[in-house]
């Protein structure tokens, strides 16, 4: 295996060149607006995120500002980044916060876990870029940066092993972690790509041991794309803008008019109703959550 220490200078030396300037790397950056931007961040692309964070972090700077507004204006402003829930679960983190914690974001990665809707990979997000914390943050493009350049194997596994914990765990440097974190997942973003990774420019490709093995193919289970078009999803999000758009509750004919299929469109409202994404009122029309 690859000692940790002769990969550390030359991954963070190229970060210092080649990081991208995002908002919440910068030296101003809250510990709220880090939060926000790793919820955002979890399978949406840094470009789409880029404006929403933007106008939440200028509408709500911080916890308590959002812990003020009802659940269904997170909702609201969350816009076309997907996954809405998420909106929610930041929505019930940013009252956690402000009730249990001063609406101060806790800097203790055991307490980060206990707010809702924050899981391992958050807690050490925060916990490591705000605070300088030291704890391995291991996102997809890290895993997958581990994986190739230590494992010899092109993708890591679907779910984070026990295994994978223990080696990036062993990876960490005693002084930086926090700057290690993130140079890591940038290389893994820009660079050790997932499906054209650009071994040429990597400044570990010498030490890689997946390139070294002759980047011998994945052999686990075939990896499939994810479809949108004509899913309980895309129905999902179609129902969801036209309550996002109202500034009130709207009659179900606004609803049905966006759907063609019935038995889809009634299946994907009845989830948005249980996922607490939208409510169900006793006159018949629909709106945002109310807390």
């Amino acid at each position: 295996m690859v000692e940790s220490n002769l990969l550390h200078a030359p991954v963070l030396d190229w970060y210092e060149d080649n990081a991208r300037d995002l908002p919440w790397r910068a030296s101003d950056a809250t510990p709220w607006g880090v939060l926000v931007s790793e919820i955002m961040l979890q399978q949406t692309p840094v470009v789409r995120v880029l404006p929403i964070w933007h106008e939440w972090m200028a509408r709500w700077p911080t916890p308590e500002a959002l812990a003020a507004e009802q659940p269904g204006e997170a909702v609201r402003h969350w816009g076309r980044l997907g996954y809405p829930r998420r909106a929610l679960r930041l929505h019930a983190c940013a009252k956690a916060i402000t009730e249990e914690h001063g609406g101060e974001v806790p800097s203790d990665h055991a307490t980060l876990l206990a707010l809702p809707g924050i899981g391992e990979y958050t807690a050490a997000a925060v916990a490591s870029f705000a605070y300088g914390g030291r704890h391995a943050v291991l996102d997809t493009n890290v895993r997958r940066v581990f994986a190739r350049a230590v494992s010899a194997e092109e993708y890591p596994p679907t779910a984070t092993s026990a295994a994978e914990r223990r080696l990036a765990d062993t990876l960490l440097p005693e002084l930086g972690a926090a700057r290690w974190g993130v140079a890591v997942m940038e290389l893994g973003a820009l660079v050790c790509t997932a499906r054209s990774p650009r071994c040429a420019d990597c400044p570990i490709t010498h030490l890689c041991a997946w390139r070294l093995a002759g980047k011998p193919p994945h052999a686990g289970p075939a990896r499939k794309g994810q479809t949108y078009a004509g899913t309980d999803r895309q129905c999902r999000g179609r129902l969801l803008e036209v309550l996002r758009s109202a500034h009130g509750p709207v009659p179900k004919a606004a609803l049905d008019v966006v759907w063609d299929d019935a038995v889809q469109r009634e299946r994907a409202l009845d989830g948005l109703i249980t996922d607490g994404l939208a409510e169900h009122l006793d006159d018949g029309t629909y709106r945002l959550p109310h807390a």
